[in-house]
């Protein structure tokens, strides 16, 4: 597959509502995936790409809004916000002991959680001391950058 299809078939992505783009041309594979904070329904196209509204876009409108309204009923404190877009993960593996919980006290530089983006782990770590005065973000959720993640107080 030459570069210029690889470039219109991006361009077709980013463009359009779909997430997920997957063309075979024989024995090449092509997948390209848009990342959003809104999981979105797969959607598999294959040659010739054929478009289909994306019923998840206008719920990503009201999600984007939801985070701007509650962030302004948040208790007092210093607002630990996401450095990254990825998923969020309270815990080092699935059954390990989450790095925080609500009401802990923790010190500047400690593991708060992990985000995954593109399969790498970045530890997220605290910039001041206090105590945990809300987790804002379930385990496993997506998040956007300058998300808010946790209140310390």
């Amino acid at each position: 597959m030459d570069l210029r299809k690889l470039k219109k078939l991006i361009d077709l992505v980013q463009e359009s509502g779909v997430a997920e783009l997957e063309v075979t041309e024989g024995e090449e594979k092509v997948r390209i995936v848009k990342h959003s904070a809104v999981p979105a329904a797969a959607h598999v196209l294959a040659a010739p790409p054929v478009l289909a509204p994306a019923p998840a876009a206008p719920a990503a409108g009201a999600a984007a809004a939801a985070p701007e309204a509650s962030e302004a009923q948040l208790p007092p404190g210093q607002v630990v916000k996401s450095p990254m877009v990825g998923t969020f993960y309270r815990a080092s593996s699935p059954g390990a002991k989450p790095f925080v919980e609500l009401g802990q006290h923790v010190e500047a530089g400690d593991s708060l959680c992990i985000i995954e983006a593109m399969k790498l782990m970045n530890a997220i770590e605290s910039e001041c001391s206090g105590e945990i005065k809300a987790i804002l973000v379930e385990n496993g959720q997506p998040v956007e950058y300058g998300q808010p993640l946790f209140v310390i107080g």
